[in-house]
């Protein structure tokens, strides 16, 4: 039976991806003046846990500088040196380079060996208590070559005696055991091989590797003194001492048993070395056995059962699988949509008990779309957790101080939604420290604090999950924007209000800026931010006070999969209209209808005059109405600007499952997806942000009366 190492491979680097992240969050938060050794432990764990892993599959790369990181953690854990803000920078310096090699393999993206190669000697040197300040590019080298003798000569020789197996047995702990180091491979008289295998790990990480192929009682494994080099092969022996039955040891040289120096070798048995390794897993940090598990910390014990059980409560399942899964659920609520429209034509009297059921079939059918659309949901702390590092970063780099703030990170969102918010979310967090938030001296002078804070929110309300990025730096500059939009060109004028005028900085290459970074600059880029969050289906609003900073806050559905909607009706055409963005919807009388020249037809809402968009214009439509004092007028409002659609009708208000329409058919212009209604009949979903930007009355103003 043949078995797909692929599955093994991808759950390595997700485990990976997921130890690495956990290590920079705990790396980031950790107090170096008085560290935690609970976190200097997990932190230790983390990087063996890549270890063993990366060793397993071969990706020495990754073993060699985790083994080195593992090396120095350990000391620290030890006592035996003092954890240094140095540390910090070379740990996080490693787990940069260890995510660039996991990359290279998953991925096959370029690896930079030179900083690889950087960061070891920088690990070793660390090690040996030596500074680094100032060292070129040779003396890193020097210092690379120093740490690779430092392995060279803590190698150790292990002599690894296994019990009669069969030839493919045999070549795969080779393989597997030659992850660990250089292996020579032998055969007794008898025909057991033999290994002599040349490694710096321990005694533990053999047998781990060999409980994969055989049981551990059945080894006899026998550590060599480091003085004596590998045992040259003797010659073979004659035919006869390879069994005649069993010919599968052809590629072993048959030798005679080696016996070493009583004195100077050890063997240790299989039970002994199971029970060192309990007494090693029941010590703590310092050293000092506890025994048991009862002697140990009761936080300790605590963190353990809850990660026994949080292991033993979830398990991984393909994003695809989960797709398909939504999709199906999806089918069914279109199914039980088209039930319930046939048997609301039954007379109730008589089909009492089969009208109950397909109730029960509805209530049954919401719950399990809502719990199976939970499955996709994600907490916001996916993005969250990326910030911390990059906003440690660029303080350092700018000379700035920040203090950055979480809040709300547990709020779930959509995972297909939640990858599409990093970009903008990161674009707006760079802004805010490169010019949102001021040099330490200038906020000291306004008496401010000279640290900034800086803090990322997210929330839930009703159907929507509202982020905020916020900071206590300067704030936008009303002025200047006013004076930079009128030099582009923009309509503008003094007396806009504030919440206006902070919308011009979303005007495509619109930038305040003084000096462009290779950081960001305020205002550059922020059209696709704004552009990005509506094809979400999102707003994004501004909230500024000069000198005590700005609020930029976004507001998305919570998925795109389901969507509450409004259906509409132009001619003998349906249509969905996505109730977040429906104000009223109401018949105007004719003299509230006003035609401006150059401008086409607007309606007057109480008091305010809003442009009129006819839908059936829009899409070429033969519709029951021209007069919008005969339809129904729907406001809408989008990006902070309102404006009425013109339908024939409205005709109900439900939740639609949406179905994406480029992958069936193409873009539609004013349409951003599809959804199949009760009838079996296909209705458009329109895409209101589009259709408002498109519009020919977009460009009217609206002016009170």
């Amino acid at each position: 039976m043949s078995i797909d190492m692929n599955q093994f491979f991808q759950a390595f680097f997700d485990e990976t991806e997921e130890l690495l992240a956990e290590k920079e969050r705990l790396l980031l938060a950790v107090d170096v003046a008085a560290p935690d050794m609970e976190d200097i432990d997990a932190i230790f764990r983390a990087a063996h846990s890549i270890k063993g892993g990366a060793s397993t599959f071969g990706l020495n790369d990754i073993t060699e500088v985790t083994h080195m990181l593992e090396s120095l953690l350990d000391r620290i854990r030890k006592g035996e040196m003092a954890l240094t803000a140095e540390h910090v920078d070379a740990f996080l310096a490693a787990k940069d380079i260890v995510k660039m090699q996991l990359d290279g393999h998953r991925h096959g993206t370029p690896v930079d060996q030179d900083s690889a190669g950087d960061v070891r000697a920088w690990l070793h040197s660390l090690s040996q208590n030596a500074e680094l300040d100032g060292l070129s590019a040779e003396s890193l080298a020097g210092r690379h070559a120093a740490a690779q003798a430092a392995i060279s000569a803590a190698t150790r020789r292990f002599r690894i005696e296994l019990p009669q197996v069969t030839e493919r047995d045999a070549a795969a702990l080779a393989d597997e055991l030659g992850l660990l180091g250089g292996i020579d491979k032998a055969a007794l008289a008898d025909g057991r091989p033999v290994f002599t295998l040349a490694t710096t790990e321990s005694l533990d990480d053999i047998l781990a590797i060999c409980s994969f192929v055989l049981d551990p009682d059945d080894l006899n494994i026998t550590e060599q003194p480091a003085a004596i080099a590998m045992q040259p092969q003797a010659e073979p022996a004659s035919a006869a001492a390879v069994p005649a039955e069993d010919p599968g040891y052809g590629f072993f040289e048959p030798i005679e048993p080696i016996e070493p120096p009583k004195a100077e070798t050890a063997v240790v048995p299989v039970a002994a070395v199971e029970a060192l390794a309990a007494q090693k897993m029941e010590t703590a940090p310092g050293g000092t056995p506890t025994g048991s598990a009862e002697a140990r910390p009761a936080a300790r014990q605590q963190a353990d059962k809850a990660a026994v059980s949080q292991e033993s409560s979830s398990i991984r399942v393909s994003i695809e699988k989960v797709d398909q899964l939504i999709n199906l659920v999806g089918e069914l609520v279109i199914t039980q949509a088209m039930i319930e429209q046939r048997t609301n034509a039954l007379d109730p009297m008589l089909h009492e008990r089969l009208l109950s059921s397909v109730s029960q079939l509805t209530r049954n059918t919401r719950d399990l779309q809502e719990a199976v659309m939970s499955i996709r949901m994600m907490p916001m702390d996916y993005v969250f957790s990326r910030f911390p590092r990059m906003v440690r970063d660029l303080a350092a780099k700018l000379g700035k101080k920040v203090e950055f703030v979480t809040h709300g990170a547990a709020t779930e969102l959509d995972k297909g939604l939640i990858e599409r918010i990093v970009d903008p979310l990161t674009h707006l967090v760079r802004n805010s420290i490169d010019h949102g938030i001021e040099m330490p001296a200038a906020r000291a002078a306004a008496g401010k604090h000279e640290a900034g804070k800086l803090s990322l929110s997210a929330a839930h309300q009703g159907g929507n999950i509202v982020i905020e990025v916020s900071d206590d730096g300067g704030g936008l500059n009303r002025e200047k924007i006013l004076a930079k939009a009128m030099q582009q060109g923009l309509p503008v004028s003094e007396n806009m209000p504030d919440s206006e005028v902070w919308q011009l900085i979303f005007a495509p290459g619109f930038s305040t800026a003084e000096t462009v970074t290779d950081v960001s600059g305020r205002g550059v880029g922020m059209d696709v931010v704004k552009r990005n969050i509506t094809a979400m289906g999102g707003m994004v609003e501004i909230r500024s006070a000069k000198g005590f900073g700005s609020t930029i806050s976004i507001s998305l559905p919570l998925t795109l999969a389901i969507l509450d909607g409004m259906s509409i009706k132009v001619g003998e055409e349906v249509y969905i209209l996505p109730l977040s963005y429906v104000i009223e919807s109401l018949q105007p009388p004719q003299s509230d209808v006003k035609e401006i020249a150059g401008q086409g037809r607007v309606v007057k809402v109480r008091g305010e005059y809003l442009p009129l968009i006819p839908l059936y214009q829009m899409f070429g439509i033969e519709p029951r109405f021209t007069d919008p004092s005969e339809g129904i007028v729907v406001i809408l409002e989008s990006d902070g600007r309102k404006a009425a659609l013109f339908i024939d009708e409205l005709v109900g208000q439900q939740q639609v499952v949406v179905k994406n329409l480029e992958s069936n058919y193409r873009k539609v212009a004013g349409i951003s997806g599809a959804t199949i209604l009760g009838d079996g009949g296909v209705a458009l979903i329109l895409d209101v942000s589009a259709l408002l930007r498109s519009s020919r009355q977009l460009n009217a103003e609206s002016v009170s009366s």
